[in-house]
């Protein structure tokens, strides 16, 4: 074979693999976003959760806040899976 056909062969799996990946592109992109199967992390109704998300809206100031930083607790002691500590509230 000289370099010319070496060449065209070359372009025609190019092309080939192009439009192989067009095609599955194009099939994923009809079915929709994926959809979550597994189970939520934390319950709709945790109090924790919706503290956290407080202290999420509070931004650069919960650093400063109590509620925040005994949130912050718990929510580490319960990743880490340890007993919550008393706070001597």
């Amino acid at each position: 074979m000289d370099g010319r056909s070496t060449a065209s062969i070359a372009a025609i799996i190019l092309a080939a693999a192009a439009l192989t990946a067009a095609a599955v592109q194009m099939t994923r992109g009809e079915r929709g976003a994926p959809t979550s199967t597994g189970p939520a992390l934390a319950p709709a109704g945790d109090p924790l959760r919706t503290e956290q998300r407080r202290c999420q809206a509070m931004g650069e100031a919960a650093a400063r806040d109590p509620g925040c930083l005994a949130v912050w607790a718990e929510t580490r002691e319960r990743f880490l899976g340890r007993p919550p500590t008393p706070t001597g509230d």
